[in-house]
């Protein structure tokens, strides 16, 4: 009687699933050795068991380098399958000017910076201090009327400035209209040696010179003529 077909479904006993796991895993391993080496194949197999585990067997000296080569194998027989499109080519061409472009750019500023002169002609070199110079000027340029700009701020701000100054003065001198000696104090202690002072400082000594006159004498002189009189008097009633 013959042997009957073995139907295949998961082991449902942990420990008997285990077990034909490692005895399954070492006969696959073996297989894929057998095949690389009788029919000089390039083989890599990658297991993870149920718990996590990782178990790999590489013919070649690493797994990542038959992966990679699987990469580029697939990624050119997708190019050979599938021609590029005409948008994929004009994206092509657009990045290939790009990079010229950038390349350009690059190569230009060391030439700028003094670097990586040696493969340029004598015109060449030429151009880029004729270039180097003309930059001088416009940066020389640009500095004398940022400069000139700054100076006119300046001018504008000192004459704002003088302005409200001109307007706190006036303001004062509308709220402390006579009072000689807090306007010799704000108009700087009076104008030089004569001592009078502008504004109702003038006024205050007009008014001064007309109430108060010069005493006709000595002021030490007063004493001896005030009481002399009155000296001579007490004699004349003790007589």
């Amino acid at each position: 009687m013959g042997r009957g077909k073995v139907e295949l479904k998961r082991i449902e006993n942990k420990i008997n699933r285990q077990v034909t796991f490692a005895k399954r895993r070492n006969g696959l391993l073996k297989k894929a050795n057998e095949l690389s080496v009788l029919c000089d194949a390039e083989v890599a197999l990658i297991i993870f068991s149920s718990s996590g585990r990782r178990f790999e067997f590489c013919s070649c000296s690493s797994v990542l380098k038959t992966i990679e080569r699987y990469q580029t194998y697939n990624y050119a027989a997708s190019e050979v399958v599938a021609p590029p499109s005409e948008t994929q080519q004009n994206t092509y061409q657009e990045y290939a000017k790009l990079k010229a472009r950038v390349e350009f750019l690059q190569r230009s500023h060391r030439n700028l910076l003094g670097e990586d002169l040696d493969p340029l002609s004598t015109n060449e070199l030429e151009q880029l201090e004729n270039q180097v110079e003309k930059s001088l000027k416009q940066i020389s340029s640009a500095k004398t009327h940022l400069m000139l700009d700054q100076l006119y701020d300046l001018k504008r701000k000192e004459q704002v400035l003088q302005e409200v100054n001109r307007e706190l003065k006036r303001k004062l001198q509308e709220a402390i209209p006579y009072n000689p000696l807090q306007w010799s104090w704000i108009n700087g202690g009076g104008n030089g040696a004569g001592g009078a002072s502008d504004g109702p400082c003038n006024h205050e000594s007009a008014l001064s010179e007309e109430f108060f006159q010069p005493l006709a004498c000595h002021p030490l002189q007063v004493p001896c003529h005030a009481h002399r009189p009155v000296k001579q008097r007490r004699y004349d009633t003790q007589l």
